[in-house]
């Protein structure tokens, strides 16, 4: 079947969504996406970012549909033509989704540790807008412990539904869900039990927000400061294979593999992730590679022949001493000679 997404046409299986269909063809096309996670089954269909026009329905029924689609979850047909990028319709309706999004969301991005990595900010950034109208109370949680080695932000989770889905797929005994309905829906564990199965750790990189997070690495470093390296080692319960995150010789958290839509390449076990922390645990194999506009190479890359290549340590040194004077907001000495000029 062929399918046309802002003018660019590809041939796809039967069963193909037009999700699917946008990042084979890769770029700007592809529909931002929230909730849907391909490496997990059955997600999909809730945030409602991935909204598209379909402008040709079909070569049998060329009628356009009246409404945006969900791009995750409608298929393609023979002879479709879809808008992403290319319509307004689009374009506002996304805005609006993100506009939502944000409205019970809290502004704790400059204490997050999802920051330079989260999903939500890369959509405002792209598709929000610069002043909000929603002036009532946000919706907010009581703090709640989940277990030693994930930290649960209630207040900034967006419903996506992608951790349920990792501990009913990765896992035997999922102790986790949504609990409540409505506006007072919320993440949290039965009868108060800790989330600590072995696969558990997985929730973290799912998450598009920072509404699960990594404790061992809560306020340690912000993630542009650290230079991340592909590493693996032999590990009976998983692949192995990690992203390590250093800053200088000291590894300050473990991450799976990402693809270019931030989804994990490959699942891995609680041991890797939280219990090998030395360098020399891991066969370290070399940089991981970064999509260029990404924050996190901001000052720790730079372009060499379409390859992206680590800066010195020095560098990120600097840049850290640079933001602790501004952060400090250090006086400096207005003498009369600086006031003549």
């Amino acid at each position: 079947m062929k399918v046309t997404i802002d003018g660019h046409e590809i041939e796809v299986e039967p069963g193909t969504t037009i999700l699917q269909a946008a990042r084979m063809i890769g770029g700007e096309s592809v529909p931002p996406a929230m909730c849907y996670y391909s490496k997990l089954e059955d997600t999909g269909g809730k945030c409602r970012a991935c909204l598209v026009e379909v402008s040709k329905g079909s070569e049998a029924d060329p009628r356009p549909m009246p409404k945006l689609m969900a791009s995750c979850k409608t298929g393609v047909m023979d002879g479709m033509e879809v808008k992403s990028i290319s319509s307004d319709r689009v374009l506002e309706a996304r805005k609006a989704v993100t506009e939502f999004l944000l409205i019970n969301h809290p502004l704790d991005c400059p204490v997050c540790d999802q920051a330079g990595e989260c999903d939500l900010q890369n959509l405002s950034f792209q598709h929000g807008i610069s002043q909000k109208r929603f002036k009532e109370d946000k919706r907010t949680f009581e703090p709640e412990n989940i277990g030693d080695n994930i930290q649960l932000h209630m207040n900034r989770c967006i419903l996506c539904y992608r951790c349920v889905k990792v501990a009913e797929q990765l896992t035997d005994d999922r102790v986790h869900g949504v609990c409540g309905r409505g506006d007072h829906a919320q993440i949290s564990t039965y009868i108060s039990n800790a989330i600590d199965n072995e696969f558990s750790g997985n929730m973290i990189d799912v998450c598009p927000v920072g509404a699960l997070t990594d404790k061992t690495f809560r306020f340690k470093s912000r993630v542009w400061f650290n230079k991340p390296y592909n590493a693996h080692r032999n590990c009976t319960k998983c692949s192995g294979k990690v992203t390590l995150w250093m800053f200088g010789e000291e590894i300050q958290r473990v991450t799976a593999r990402k693809d270019e839509f931030h989804e994990v390449e490959e699942f891995i076990c609680n041991q890797c992730r939280f219990d090998h922390k030395e360098p020399t645990d891991w066969v370290i194999e070399g940089p991981r590679k970064f999509e260029k506009f990404s924050v996190i190479n901001q000052n720790n890359y730079t372009r060499k022949l379409d390859k992206v290549v680590i800066k010195t340590e020095e560098h990120i040194l600097e840049g850290r001493e640079q933001d602790r004077i501004k952060i400090s907001m250090k006086n400096i000495p207005y003498t009369e000679h600086e006031s003549k000029e």
